[in-house]
């Protein structure tokens, strides 16, 4: 039997419509951020304009309400980076995810770890951090009493790399300012960390928000390692492919793959959005090989342009003008523009609103 193979813009389509980036979704933000398997959200306010082009009339509230309610929480996960998943995700990726971000905090501080006794700085940064959140200053400050020897960065990120922790509000409420203040995971949300995902489940519902996907797509999401076997033991209940360079797909049997020629409306995605990070070879949505821009700040003013499904230009809003910035002329200028008010209304309400092109992003 032959295997069906998949066109870049088949694997385009097909992630679009995952990603609820075709046409907006009905979906309210919790059962979203649950669907997406989270958004990536080192930035706070990005994950507000990742949803809002992703869900039909999205306000700032929809977010900002269960955030405030602890029913979402942003915390370190997939690839050891800052993400905006729902409070029974978070238990149950952590546990799991946990070596992906312990093995990032050693890597990069491995220099500075030598000879500390880890366990304690972890056991001492846990009762430090029992009935009150605490700034990383704040941590570093009080153990470098214990370890004045020690680098106190590194006292610092230990507790926040070795213990599950969540960032806790007001930052990551819209438009909040200051630095990032951690709480236990369980304090926080209320429940105890258990037993996490099993790694069956972690594929599975990678490629309900990513798929199709080969092995190393999932291993490059998660951070994880050696997920051939898993897709091995999930081959029975899955669906296989082949892309144009020959390399094996998985996917779920019914899951959505659109025409490769079904209109893909021009999408603002805000910094750091997870459909640019999350495949080992990106040519679905970047077919030029362009870098994904990672600027610092707060988030919610810069950003992509997905045109026609592809990552082609880059946005930046200051003051009410949106001025978006291209490698060469985009074409449908007007539907961009008319995408570009609407952000701007989000963004920016009540303002009189400029949009402008230029050449060079």
């Amino acid at each position: 039997m032959t295997t069906e193979r998949l066109s870049a813009r088949a694997l385009n389509r097909a992630t679009l419509a995952r990603q609820l980036l075709l046409e907006r979704s009905a979906l309210s933000a919790v059962p979203a951020i649950e669907h997406l398997a989270g958004l990536q959200a080192q930035a706070p306010d990005s994950s507000y304009v990742g949803l809002w082009s992703r869900l039909r009339d999205f306000q700032v509230d929809e977010l900002a309400k269960p955030l405030a309610a602890r029913e979402v929480v942003r915390s370190t996960l997939m690839r050891g980076t800052v993400h905006l998943v729902t409070t029974e995700d978070c238990l149950a990726l952590w546990p799991t995810i946990k070596t992906v971000v312990e093995r990032g905090f050693l890597g990069h501080y491995s220099r500075e770890v030598a000879g500390l006794d880890l366990a304690a700085v972890t056991e001492a940064g846990r009762a430090l951090l029992a009935g009150r959140p605490r700034t990383r200053a704040e941590i570093r400050t009080a153990l470098a009493d214990r370890w004045p020897d020690a680098d106190q960065p590194t006292l610092a990120y230990a507790v926040n790399s070795l213990l599950p922790l969540a960032h806790v509000t007001p930052r990551g409420l819209w438009g909040q300012q200051g630095p990032v203040a951690f709480s236990l995971l369980d304090e926080w949300v209320g429940k105890p960390v258990e037993d996490g995902i099993s790694l069956d489940d972690l594929v599975l519902r990678y490629l309900t928000a990513f798929g199709p996907a080969t092995v190393r797509d999932a291993q490059v999401w998660s951070g994880l390692t050696k997920l051939k076997e898993v897709f091995e033991r999930l081959r029975p209940r899955l669906r296989t492919f082949t892309d144009t360079a020959g390399k094996e797909l998985f996917d779920l049997p019914d899951a959505p793959r659109p025409d490769p020629e079904t209109p893909a409306p021009p999408r603002f995605l805000p910094e750091y959005d997870n459909v640019l990070l999350s495949h080992a070879d990106r040519v679905r949505l970047i077919p030029d090989g362009r870098r994904v821009p990672l600027p610092p700040g707060p988030g919610g003013r810069r950003g992509t342009l997905l045109v026609d499904g592809e990552f082609l230009a880059v946005w930046e809003i200051k003051g009410a003008t949106l001025t978006i910035e291209s490698r060469k002329p985009l074409r449908d200028k007007d539907s961009i523009t008319e995408e570009g008010m609407r952000l701007l209304e989000f963004v920016v309400p009540e303002q009189g609103h400029d949009v402008r092109f230029g050449i060079g992003g």
